[in-house]
């Protein structure tokens, strides 16, 4: 499930006022989600959380659910 601290951060992010962001949601099926704003994505959520993602974590990320899990299992190691 995403949390409502991801959803408001991809809100603003990628500039929409709404979407229902499911787990199995897809970058490409979001509107503006583009390569160049994957890039800002993955950095404001680093920022926001502060946390830094492995270069291979972000390759294995294949929908929003995985990316969910990712911040999740990052903010478990900081304990």
């Amino acid at each position: 499930m995403i949390t409502d601290r991801l959803k408001a951060e991809l809100l603003r992010v990628l500039a929409l006022e709404d979407f229902d962001f499911e787990d199995t949601t897809l970058a490409n099926s979001v509107p503006g989600w583009d390569s160049l704003k994957h890039i800002e994505v993955i950095a404001a959520i680093e920022r926001a959380y502060a946390v830094r993602f492995k270069t291979l974590e972000v390759l294995r990320l294949k929908n929003i659910g995985d990316l969910q899990r990712l911040v999740d299992s990052k903010l478990t190691q900081q304990k």
